[in-house]
């Protein structure tokens, strides 16, 4: 007698379980009748002599069991997500017309000040604040002393070396930091204004101009 598993007209997994419309079925409904229907085909096909034994047909159930959980912590992944990225726009919005630091070496001298930052990647027991003008040239070394790890606010009160007034305009910065002797790389942080907040494929961005479309991980400092 041959094996009636042979038959060609029984469905194959691909032919089963590959996507059809279910009408308002969910995802996983669709699957799971899908999956009994393969299952109860096998078993009507299968051969007399050679039946699907006890294990085989636990190994599968288990199987779907696992697709289908697996689906429903990704629904649940996406919903929490969603919910994330929800409340992260919220957040962000309350932003909008506040200064923040973010990378970058610029700063704006208005009416003998401006704002800047930096951030120190661990303890350092001296760093200096150079100040140059924007043809490069140095108006101000400051001594800012030690400092601890972490991201600090910094003001310029608009003092040049000899002790003048700077005019009011555009500089750049630089710090420099030790600890031992040893020099510590340190980011320099800009000032800017939060003036709208977008989303786009790219996800939500944070627009400061000056320092352009952030990500809400870019900022260091909310002042």
């Amino acid at each position: 007698m041959s094996a009636v598993t042979n038959d060609t007209t029984a469905p194959s997994w691909v032919d089963a379980m590959s996507p059809k419309t279910s009408g308002s079925k969910s995802d996983v409904e669709d699957i799971q009748d899908r999956f009994m229907t393969l299952l109860l085909t096998q078993m009507q096909n299968q051969d007399p002599l050679n039946p699907m034994d006890n294990s085989q047909m636990t190994s599968q159930l288990a199987q779907l069991s696992t697709v289908t959980g697996i689906d429903k912590v990704n629904t649940t992944l996406q919903s929490l997500i969603g919910t994330f990225q929800s409340g992260q726009s919220m957040q962000a919005a309350s932003l909008i017309g506040h200064g923040v630091l973010a990378s970058g070496d610029k700063m704006a001298l208005s009416e003998g000040q401006a704002l800047l930052g930096a951030n120190f990647p661990q303890d350092v027991d001296s760093a200096t604040l150079t100040i140059k003008d924007e043809s490069g040239n140095v108006v101000q070394t400051l001594d800012l002393g030690a400092q601890k790890a972490g991201s600090i606010p910094l003001l310029w009160d608009g003092k040049m070396a000899d002790g003048s007034d700077a005019p009011d305009g555009n500089y750049t910065f630089e710090v420099q930091a030790s600890l031992n002797g040893n020099n510590v790389s340190v980011e320099e942080l800009q000032f800017g204004m939060v003036t709208t907040v977008s989303m786009g494929s790219d996800g939500m961005k944070i627009n400061v101009p000056g320092l352009g479309a952030l990500d809400y991980s870019d900022i260091h400092q909310i002042l």
